[in-house]
């Protein structure tokens, strides 16, 4: 028998007084003067939630990955990209982790996600900004396997912990039925699921236990999308 995977504390009131500090002085001088602060409030519990929730995912996710590097795997970058953003701040106030699937080279991949801020934790589960060819074929797929569709939204315990979310186009996708009676979900742009967490689950000892549960509840959902994109799941 394979040992049972080990509880390791992770997160901490104090991740939460880190994130809501630098929320109010993000820059790169005050950053700079509290690096140590981020490693050990922050990262190292991080690093220490992916390991712990790496040793589930096999168990209901056998081909998502969860990638404890400092650098480049499921912990994503605290710097924010702001090229293209009015907002030039140079840090993300949240954490932001993300189990994304084997085939998959970046965030738009299909995966599982946490996110850990000081105004909102929730996981996530599903397809952000699919690339084209995915998005249609995903759109394909609810048009030719509606059942599959509507039972994957509607299965009894995904329909009471998960919420769709996302954006979506203000008419029908080019090439489908405008008269269409899943037309709501054929517009949209995102394929995500959302769960709202309660912040006292963050520290808890057993967080990613917590977080795999829900995610174990999204396999409906997950899978769709997988067999869609013909991906294994």
């Amino acid at each position: 028998m394979s040992p049972s995977p080990s509880f390791q504390p992770c997160f901490s009131s104090l991740t939460f007084d880190f994130l809501e500090t630098l929320a109010a002085n993000n820059s790169r001088d005050w950053f700079a003067g509290h690096k140590q602060d981020y490693e050990d409030k922050v990262r190292t519990p991080a690093l220490s939630f992916i390991m712990s929730a790496g040793e589930r995912l096999p168990q209901f996710a056998p081909h998502f990955v969860a990638d404890s590097r400092k650098m480049g795997g499921s912990l994503m970058r605290v710097y924010r990209d702001t090229r293209f953003s009015k907002d030039k701040t140079p840090y993300k106030t949240n954490i932001g982790i993300q189990f994304r699937h084997e085939a998959g080279k970046d965030v738009h991949a299909p995966g599982y996600y946490v996110h850990i801020s000081a105004a909102e934790c929730f996981v996530g589960i599903g397809i952000w900004h699919p690339p084209s060819e995915a998005l249609a074929n995903i759109r394909t797929a609810i048009v030719e396997q509606p059942q599959d569709w509507s039972e994957a939204l509607h299965d009894t315990q995904f329909s009471r912990w998960f919420a769709l979310s996302g954006n979506s186009l203000k008419t029908a996708p080019r090439g489908f039925d405008k008269t269409h009676p899943l037309l709501d979900d054929l517009k949209r742009k995102d394929f995500i699921a959302i769960a709202k967490l309660p912040p006292a689950l963050i520290e808890q000892e057993d967080f990613s236990a917590i977080c795999c549960d829900y995610f174990t509840v999204g396999a409906p959902f997950m899978r769709f999308l997988c067999t869609a994109l013909r991906l294994p799941f």
